[in-house]
């Protein structure tokens, strides 16, 4: 059996290969782009996808970069690599960086875990750990192996997608970090997706006419004429109702209708109102967070708890399958930058910076590192020095030329 990058590759190259004709797409084209993931969650009322959205679209708008650290840890700069394309720029033909980090996040709130896939390599993995990606895809786990994983990928050049084997060694498996409240069985996620689909099937039979009615007539119907009374009383309530622009009718006085579907929906709706509670709670999040009009410290705890917990998981694994041990020796990561300025007024960070450098918390370079700017030249900013003590006066050293005391300028000296 050929190994897995060789099928993948051999997928690619072989119609990267042929002549410009094979380019024609003889199968036809699609009226849709078949390289979407195809998620679980299809309904578009659902709650649950407006939660999915909202978490893939904050956390893709998080720059994720390959960078390399300084001797302490921190950012140093931004390394000019193919992964750093891959991440910020194009991961492959129909997807840019920020779109495919949408995907992996989206598909994996859904799927609980996923394979990012690599298509696109200058090296064999399996040969050698010196490669780098040139191009990834999200793909859908199929089924697992002790070693290897078979993945559904698009494949770009057939237009459809296809189950590929691949090996855990060089593919990232990206697993929610909130799997147990979202993803597994009997999760709050999940029950909440259950009493969902009851109330569209509900709502389903509403919107068909079955109004689920039972009449309560004024007499026994044990009998055989009693029953066929009755049969002919429900006929002309229906007639009633169907012949009706309004769809109004009347009973007997003595009679009594009975709806059966209204407590099984307003039950339903008080079950989805109540997990989906308890599923914003665990997830810290809140409706304002989701219709956009939560305050300052609401999102800050939101991406604290959220957003952050996602992206480590992201970076984690790309570091661990796409950084060789020999570059991750070397200083090279993988790290994300989250803008404190969407969130912060600038005038709010250029304080906390004073307060951070002036009380020697960290110093001018760590804090430039933390919000993803390369450091400064200056020797000073690699120092805590507090400014809230008077530091010592510079001053000129005083020579003697021809009997007289002059300032050399050149020469200074601390007192």
């Amino acid at each position: 059996m050929a190994f897995p990058f060789e099928r993948i590759k051999s997928a690619w190259n072989a119609f990267m290969g042929r002549d410009p004709t094979a380019t024609k797409y003889w199968y036809g084209g699609s009226g849709t782009r078949p390289d979407r993931t195809r998620h679980r969650i299809q309904n578009e009322r659902s709650t649950i996808n407006s939660i999915y959205n909202r978490m893939a679209v904050d956390a893709s708008s998080i720059d994720i970069k390959h960078v390399r650290l300084n001797d302490d840890g921190n950012y140093d700069k931004t390394m000019n690599s193919h992964l750093n394309d891959v991440l910020t720029k194009e991961a492959n033909i129909d997807q840019t960086g920020r779109a495919m980090i949408r995907d992996v996040v989206y598909s994996m709130l859904d799927e609980g875990c996923i394979a990012l896939v690599p298509t696109d390599l200058t090296e064999d993995p399996n040969v050698t750990e010196s490669y780098e990606v040139l191009e990834a895809r999200v793909g859908k786990v199929v089924e697992w192996y002790p070693q290897e994983v078979r993945v559904e990928v698009y494949n770009e050049m057939t237009g459809k997608k296809e189950e590929v084997i691949v090996n855990k060694r060089y593919t990232p498996i990206i697993e929610n970090p909130f799997y147990s409240i979202m993803n597994e069985p009997n999760s709050t996620l999940q029950r909440l997706l259950r009493v969902l689909n009851q109330l569209d099937r509900v709502n389903e039979q509403n919107s068909a006419g079955k109004m689920d009615l039972i009449i309560q007539l004024p007499y026994p119907t044990k009998s055989t004429a009693r029953k066929r009374e009755a049969e002919d009383r429900r006929k002309n309530l229906e007639e009633q109702l169907s012949g009706s622009q309004y769809g109004v009718g009347y009973i007997d006085a003595s009679e009594k209708v009975i709806q059966l579907n209204r407590s099984v929906e307003n039950n339903l709706w008080n079950q989805a109102k109540e997990l989906k509670e308890e599923l914003l709670n665990q997830l810290g999040m809140t409706m304002e967070i989701l219709n956009g009009t939560a305050d300052e410290k609401t999102m800050l705890n939101y991406y604290s708890r959220v957003i952050e917990p996602i992206l480590t998981a992201i970076i984690e694994e790309l570091e661990r399958k796409w950084i060789s041990k020999t570059a991750q020796s070397q200083g090279q990561a993988v790290r994300f930058f989250r803008d404190p300025f969407k969130l912060v007024p600038i005038s709010n960070i250029a304080d906390i910076a004073d307060k951070f450098t002036r009380n020697c918390i960290m110093t001018s370079n760590e804090m430039r590192s933390k919000i993803g700017l390369e450091p400064s030249k200056d020797p000073k900013a690699d120092q805590l020095i507090n400014s809230n003590l008077n530091q010592p006066e510079e001053k000129e050293e005083t020579k003697v030329v021809n009997g007289e005391e002059k300032n050399d300028p050149s020469q200074f000296k601390i007192s």
